[in-house]
């Protein structure tokens, strides 16, 4: 008897242990999803001018403008009636786990399309370029890597600059330490409050958050790339590949209309909604070759 309870016991764990796996490594059909329940759910975060909240707590940004004429297109590519948006909150340390278990279809930001991030997700057509630099307190002059030889720099848990400033630590000996936070602001925090000597991070959002600051002439973006330019795209579930496809044939729809100019300038060099500053970041020539011809374009 105890025997025969044994092996039902090990049976069972192996049935589960292979429920879990399969549901692990089988994506859940976003699709499917779509059109049964109407509802595009959309991953944002708080980094403006990509996805953030406005004064009056709405989700608004220039990534979130592509995403709501992406679920109009959507709409009409899978003729559906109706198609909504259901906004979750997402942060870079949990963006990829809301994707796997579907809580999110598409994360809405501003992701670099690296080579490590595609193991675990799939990215969509680019929708811009940055650099990395680090922002530090213009008092100390800090401007190159070198620079920062034996100082502390912060950066963003769940971000590629994790590994970057890791990797050009090892390859130029800077014995930097890095310090890994929670958030973008709190890792600002640390640079404003002279806990470490930089924070590293795309460029765009550095000088969103520099002029967001109390005080915007404090600080000082470094005169040297951490990295060359790099994409940035919206995240997909990896392996939802009929998903994907839609989604970029609606982008490649969007990104080559007339109207794709004026949704650029309305978030890169108009005053920003809810923030009361004017990045005047004007349109790059990679942007706007891009934007003509959308292609695939990695980091590496």
């Amino acid at each position: 008897m105890r025997r025969s309870l044994l092996l039902g016991w090990c049976s069972l764990l192996v049935m589960m242990s292979g429920g879990e796996a399969a549901h692990a490594t089988t994506p859940i059909d976003s699709l499917e999803r779509i059109e049964a329940t109407g509802v595009l759910r959309v991953g944002y975060g708080d980094t403006a001018p990509f996805s953030y909240l406005d004064n009056q707590g709405n989700v608004v940004g220039y990534s979130i403008d592509i995403c709501q004429r992406l679920a109009k297109q959507l709409q009409v590519q899978l003729d559906l009636p109706s198609l909504e948006i259901a906004y979750v909150y997402r942060t870079p340390s949990n963006r990829v786990q809301l994707l796997n278990s579907g809580d999110i279809d598409i994360e809405c930001n501003a992701s670099t399309n690296t080579q490590q991030r595609r193991q675990s997700a799939q990215f969509a057509l680019s929708h811009f370029f940055v650099s990395v630099r680090y922002v530090a307190l213009k008092e100390n002059g800090f401007t190159t890597l070198e620079d920062l030889a034996g100082r502390s720099v912060s950066v963003a848990r769940g971000t590629v600059n994790v590994s970057q400033i890791n990797q050009v630590n090892r390859e130029r000996q800077l014995n930097l330490s890095v310090v890994p936070v929670g958030t973008l602001q709190e890792a600002f925090d640390l640079v404003a409050d002279g806990r470490v000597a930089a924070f590293a991070m795309d460029d765009i959002l550095l000088s969103t958050m520099i002029a967001e600051s109390d005080h915007p002439d404090a600080y000082a973006l470094s005169e040297e790339a951490i990295t060359s330019i790099e994409p940035l795209g919206f995240l997909m579930q990896l392996g939802d590949d009929a998903f994907a496809a839609e989604v970029n044939k609606a982008l490649e729809h969007i990104y080559t209309s007339p109207e794709m100019p004026l949704l650029y300038e309305r978030w890169f060099q108009q005053p920003l909604p809810g923030k009361d500053i004017t990045l005047n970041v004007p349109m790059s020539a990679v942007l706007a070759e891009h934007f003509a011809a959308p292609r695939e374009i990695n980091a590496d």
